[in-house]
């Protein structure tokens, strides 16, 4: 189902390396509100060592966001060390398949990683990917977020079940 996550963790930090070798996975597409920043565009230190040991280990990182502030998504992109799209305008494909043709890999080797069933997940299921659900960051939410995430956090709440049974 075009909905459902091919796998869900709390947060970005607990996909490993493991995982993704197990997974034949080569790289990463990465959100950026409330999956590597909190409202508040705080990068926490974690994550920034969590990013540099998957580059370590070759795990192509790729940074796709809706947002239209390009400041803000440079900056993590920066801090991260990854390119960056920003007004990507998931759940449409075209940037998704933009990066997949930028990195060379195919989309069975690439995960979307995100905190939304309705952008990330859907974007990604759509295009063949490997799709990864985690939790957000905090609950406060930007206004154009926080008027969907009562209806996804039902669903999700069913999903997780799935997943983890």
């Amino acid at each position: 189902m075009i909905l459902y996550p091919k796998a869900y963790f709390l947060k970005v930090e607990d996909i490993t390396i493991e995982f993704l070798r197990k997974k034949k996975l080569k790289a990463l597409i990465l959100d950026v509100d409330n999956t590597l920043i909190d409202y508040k565009e705080n990068l926490s230190s974690t994550k920034k060592q969590w990013a540099k040991e998957l580059r370590e280990n070759g795990i192509k990182l790729y940074i796709l966001s809706n947002s239209n502030k390009k400041q803000k998504v440079e900056k993590v992109a920066n801090e991260l060390q990854v390119q960056y799209k920003t007004f990507a305008k998931k759940p449409l494909k075209l940037n998704f398949l933009k990066i997949q043709k930028e990195i060379g890999e195919s989309p069975e080797q690439i995960g979307v990683v995100g905190d939304q069933l309705f952008t990330d997940i859907i974007g990604g299921n759509r295009c063949n990917m490997f799709t990864i659900l985690v939790d957000p960051i905090n609950e406060k939410d930007y206004w154009y977020t926080a008027w969907k995430r009562p209806i996804e956090n039902n669903l999700k709440n069913k999903i997780k079940e799935k997943i983890l049974k």
